[in-house]
């Protein structure tokens, strides 16, 4: 049995704690949860959950590219919002990323997130 592999790239943010961008277990890929942080600057992108939900998607595909996938690899999602207020907002971005063939989603409200982020997704996918 090989070792998993620890996926990084520069174009998405780095980790700001113990773990990997992603990691390649077999034919499958586990992203960690992205959220809205602009990979040059290392800060959350101004305005509210459509920017930032645009950063989140943009960091989870260069992650996911790194790791030899896209968007239409991917299998499952989770979503995590501090409000379900903001969820029709997120819902529109991210259907302009994972397109037709959406993949199966759980979409969860949460007290808080890391830097006072309004939303993070996190993905799991399988390698072409």
């Amino acid at each position: 049995m090989s070792a998993n592999q620890r996926v990084h790239t520069d174009h998405a943010p780095a980790a700001i704690g113990p773990y990997s961008q992603a990691v390649i277990a077999g034919e499958l890929v586990f992203t960690a949860g992205q959220i809205g942080l602009d990979p040059a600057r290392g800060e959350l992108v101004p305005g509210g959950v459509r920017e930032q939900t645009v950063q989140v998607l943009s960091n989870l595909v260069a992650v996911l590219a790194a790791a030899g996938c896209g968007p239409a690899d991917v299998v499952k999602t989770t979503v995590y919002v501090q409000t379900m207020a903001d969820f029709a907002t997120v819902n529109e971005v991210y259907g302009g990323t994972f397109g037709d063939q959406p993949p199966a989603r759980a979409t969860v409200a949460v007290a808080d997130l890391p830097l006072g982020a309004l939303v993070e997704i996190e993905a799991v996918a399988r390698r072409p």
